[in-house]
């Protein structure tokens, strides 16, 4: 089991990073031979896929040091999509965290681009970590509450 886990804490960090890897496609594979462990499957998926999701948050928050970053950030059409998302934000704490969260649980806008806006625009980090962790859970266990659904009424 502990191999188990690690290969899904593993896969799904690296789906947080590279999007062609579908955490959901994994886990629902999984549960179907491991559905007695689908609480834990989703625990570990979720920790995963927020510790890729930080990696994001703090590159979007760091990466403004570097010139390319900073140049490309200045042109017209960035800095006024970046001020347009900073003006929603700012001063809307139940905004932002309902955006995150939406975003975390149904991948719309993508988890990724959120996750680095959020970084960007220096949204607060526990308010990131809780609803991230809070929605991509939920994500994965519908995936894994659906998969198991059909696999045990077939």
């Amino acid at each position: 089991m502990t191999w188990l886990l690690l290969s899904i804490f593993g896969a799904s960090m690296a789906s947080a990073l590279v999007p062609l890897i579908n955490i959901e496609v994994i886990l629902g594979a999984t549960v179907t031979q491991q559905s007695h462990h689908a609480v834990v499957l989703v625990l570990v998926a979720t920790a995963g896929q927020m510790l890729g999701k930080i990696l994001w948050y703090w590159g979007a928050v760091e990466v403004e040091r570097a010139p390319w970053v900073r140049r490309q950030l200045e042109k017209p059409k960035a800095k006024a999509t970046l001020d347009r998302w900073s003006a929603r934000a700012e001063g809307r704490p139940w905004f932002t965290a309902a955006l995150l969260f939406i975003s975390a649980a149904t991948g719309f806008p993508p988890y990724a681009v959120t996750a680095v806006l959020a970084g960007t625009l220096r949204v607060n980090f526990w308010t990131f970590l809780a609803t991230g962790f809070l929605g991509r859970g939920l994500r994965f266990w519908i995936v894994v509450a659906s998969v198991s659904a059909v696999v045990h009424h077939t």
